[in-house]
């Protein structure tokens, strides 16, 4: 059930959902999500996943993804995204431009001349209202038109729902004028629950058997690729720290992995699209989507840059992100999947987290 988080890290009074206040003074709440063997909490500020515990092979239950403990760290650290839900449109537009119909938009442009995750101000840094319900909670944002650019009135409303030993993440959108939308979560795991520890002996497995190769600007070239044979093939389980050093073109123009994958099956269906699995823990990540991509991205661009008071941060491969989406610059690509979302239509996708441990 969803309740009033009591955490141990931010003071906040007991039964009180309220952990801070945003630099303009609005209220920040968090939210827990409990049931046996798992639990979460929700934060308002980005919609954000701030915490996941599980329980290892021996039943120690411990934060599998990476969070900061007070909220200012996540008010100055404005590049990691931390378990926030990005948009408008998650990923990348090239020069943050795009059409619909025959007018051009030009949205702000936030990462070495592109859109990057919504621009500078994305749904990541905007607070949420919340509404509690018996399993999870509710999330909603309204985005004006002309926000960073991008054109309608956009509602959003994603809920986190838990189970047994499942998160659950409900997209749901609505607009009045035609625009683009592509929502994900920006979690980062880490399954041996040590955030101290690295994820390159992790094993990964990814149902895909193409992926979109990028230019150095990390934007799809527009052509859609093998896995089979490259260092992208995860399609049986590999250990990721295997190959990421590999000599291969894409791996150099990312610093690692960091590529959108072309997922088996079919779009729009809920299927199992890939498994993470930590030897040491034994804990076991699934994740199904209904959404046609996911972006693999190994944390290599974590540096220890240390934010706010606290002065906390994370290292290098602290952390992983399978980002299920729509396919980066979508917009600019006919061939890809469309983000066109038309008034009178609800766009919907679901994603869940699924964990187990071995015996």
């Amino acid at each position: 059930m969803a309740t009033a988080l009591t955490s141990s890290y931010w003071r906040e009074e007991k039964g009180d959902t309220k952990v801070g206040s945003t630099p303009d003074g609005s209220v920040v709440d968090v939210y827990a999500l409990e049931h046996k063997g798992i639990d979460a909490a929700i934060m308002t500020y980005g919609a954000r996943l701030t915490s996941l515990r599980v329980p290892d092979r021996y039943g120690n239950m411990e934060d599998v993804i990476l969070r900061y403990s007070i909220l200012d760290s996540y008010f100055a650290d404005r590049s990691c995204y931390l378990g926030a839900i990005v948009g408008r449109y998650a990923n990348r537009i090239a020069s943050g431009q795009f059409c619909v119909g025959d007018h051009t938009y030009q949205t702000v442009t936030n990462d070495y001349g592109n859109a990057l995750h919504g621009g500078q101000v994305g749904f990541d840094k905007q607070l949420w209202s919340a509404r509690p319900f018996r399993s999870g909670v509710e999330l909603t944002l309204i985005s004006p038109d002309g926000d960073q650019g991008f054109p309608g009135n956009l509602t959003v409303r994603v809920r986190y729902t838990i189970s047994a030993n499942a998160l659950r993440i409900d997209y749901y959108c609505w607009t009045d004028k035609t625009t683009v939308v592509n929502l994900t979560n920006h979690t980062y795991f880490n399954l041996s629950g040590h955030s101290n520890s690295d994820v390159l002996d992790d094993e990964l497995t990814i149902s895909a058997d193409r992926f979109t190769p990028v230019n150095s600007d990390l934007i799809p070239t527009g052509v859609v690729c093998p896995v089979e044979g490259t260092p992208f093939d995860f399609r049986s389980k590999a250990v990721i720290g295997h190959r990421i050093e590999s000599d291969h073109e894409q791996l150099e123009i990312a610093g690692g992995y960091d590529h959108n994958f072309v997922l088996n099956g079919t779009a729009g269906e809920l299927r199992t699209v890939a498994r993470l699995h930590n030897p040491t823990s034994g804990r076991t990540l699934r994740v199904s989507t209904t959404e046609p991509g996911l972006q693999f991205y190994a944390g290599h661009l974590l540096d220890c840059q240390r934010y706010g008071k606290a002065l906390e941060g994370h290292g290098r491969h602290a952390g992983l992100c399978l980002e299920t989406q729509h396919f980066p610059d979508s917009p600019n690509h006919p061939s890809f999947p469309s983000t066109e979302l038309r008034p009178g239509q609800v766009g919907h996708s679901t994603t869940i987290f699924e964990f187990s441990v071995d015996e």
